[in-house]
């Protein structure tokens, strides 16, 4: 982590660290909108075809699976050029006046990253990686659902309503949900970025086989590079993610899972 850091601000300066995060937060409201909307929906639907049957954790489970399914779906496409702009290969020149490296990008921006990549691969070039992603999403956010509610079940009642509480189960079912999923997330990424690097390794095609190459290629360790600091941004955002969630449903008067099971 001090390595890359100190890589980044070398060679881009501050900059550097928000590259692509215009990207990410055009993605992140609609996604968000789409996850808790479209789990609250699953879940109702669910137990008015099935009222006998799907109740409790499992049904946390797999309304989490489907919404994170359905957000990805319709968001995919800024996933991908989230990632293209911050991962994207500069070629260094000559130093500026201030000692700075110059840097020549590959693409100017959001709408100039989309248009080239649809130019490359068309509709599916702008879904590539997604089936790792939806590999990855359907047991992360069913089970990030899945824990974040079990743990909430087992709060006592005097602390039901308390913010630091809320914190503690998102942080925790984020960081389980990562763990389990992240060496998926691994594959997503080197798919989505493949045609960045100046490689002359196979392609990555199909998410098995793209796992196995990279563990021969690269080592199985590859498959978890980055969890720790992705610790770091998951973990705070699941907690927060997971308070505003319940903090907003509580203002608005939308029952709770235990009012309406």
């Amino acid at each position: 982590m001090s390595g890359s850091v100190r890589r980044i601000a070398k060679t881009e300066g501050l900059l550097g660290f928000y590259r692509g995060n215009g990207a990410s937060v055009a993605r992140i409201i609609p996604y968000a909108g789409l996850h808790f909307m479209s789990y609250e929906e699953y879940r109702r639907l669910t137990m008015q075809a099935f009222p006998n049957v799907w109740k409790g954790p499992t049904l946390d489970l797999m309304a989490g699976s489907l919404s994170g399914g359905t957000a990805v779906l319709f968001t995919y496409p800024l996933d991908l050029i989230r990632t293209k702009l911050a991962y994207q290969i500069v070629s260094p020149t000559k130093l500026n006046v201030s000692g700075m490296v110059n840097n020549e990008q590959v693409y100017r921006g959001i709408h100039d990253c989309l248009s080239k990549t649809y130019k490359e691969g068309g509709i599916r070039g702008l879904y590539r990686g997604v089936a790792p992603t939806l590999f990855g999403i359907f047991p992360y956010a069913g089970l990030k659902f899945y824990f974040y509610e079990e743990m909430k079940r087992h709060v006592p009642e005097d602390y039901k309503k308390s913010i630091m509480a809320k914190l503690t189960c998102g942080s925790v079912a984020g960081l389980l949900g990562q763990t389990f999923t992240y060496n998926l997330e691994v594959v997503r990424r080197q798919m989505q970025v493949q045609n960045l690097a100046a490689s002359e390794e196979a392609e990555l095609k199909g998410t098995m086989r793209s796992m196995v190459l990279i563990a021969q290629k690269q080592g199985w360790k590859t498959l978890f590079s980055g969890l720790s600091i992705n610790y770091i941004k998951v973990v705070p955002s699941a907690a927060i993610g997971f308070t505003v969630y319940d903090t907003m449903k509580s203002y608005l008067r939308v029952p709770s899972r235990d009012e309406v099971d």
